[in-house]
């Protein structure tokens, strides 16, 4: 119920395409809970969470040495989904960190900048209920070639993240973005696979540059 309070406050839209869609990830979210209850994750793990750019990041882990990784990532995923599944997969590890990725879906989706801060407000909102100085890192929305035509949207709603970030405390906003775009501010082809869409190695080993410093 508070899920649904936060995001009805923050968007009208978010809350029903909630309701609407959200229910499909729940044999994700239970493979999850059956990992956990195998081997329950220790506390104060840094928790990658969002869509499909977090879960193929299969070595997330072996990326970060020396640091507690844990990736609850399901693909295809907006940023209302991480919302509503909040309870039962990030609440319950104690995070030292989240790093947080979704919006590309949402952008596709026909979302328009605003309705993407909306929701990611929400989110924000739903973790400090029970997270209240938890650090939250949203990395920015990627151009990839596939989705070019909606660059455009997905800059706006960065800017939007990133002066929100930057006026609240323990959010970080991490500016993967900029560094994925060629010389003609076009995404770059070499960050992906065949699909266009999603990262391969290359894209990976950018984004781990980039975060790494932030990590805890």
């Amino acid at each position: 119920m508070f899920t649904l309070l936060c995001l009805a406050l923050a968007s009208p839209f978010a809350a029903a395409q909630l309701q609407a869609g959200s229910a499909i990830w729940e044999k994700d979210i239970q493979k999850f809970e059956a990992a956990d209850k195998a081997n329950p994750p220790k506390p104060g793990a840094i928790l990658f969470i969002g869509s499909s750019s977090i879960e193929h990041w299969k070595d997330v882990a072996d990326d970060f040495p020396g640091k507690r990784v844990l990736n609850r990532g399901f693909g295809g995923s907006r940023i209302a989904d991480s919302t509503y599944y909040a309870g039962r997969i990030i609440v319950p590890y104690k995070p030292g960190m989240i790093v947080f990725y979704a919006g590309d879906n949402d952008v596709a989706d026909g979302h328009t900048a605003q309705q993407v801060f909306d929701d990611y407000v929400a989110f924000v909102a739903r973790v400090r209920k029970d997270l209240p100085t938890t650090p939250i890192a949203f990395i920015s929305i990627k151009p990839s070639p596939s989705r070019a035509a909606l660059l455009p949207v997905m800059r706006e709603a960065n800017a939007k993240i990133h002066t929100y970030t930057a006026a609240h405390p323990h959010l970080v906003y991490i500016d993967v973005a900029s560094r994925m775009l060629d010389s003609s501010g076009q995404p770059r082809e070499d960050l992906f696979v065949a699909d266009r869409l999603h990262m391969n190695r290359t894209g990976y080993d950018l984004w781990r540059s980039i975060i790494a410093p932030l990590l805890p």
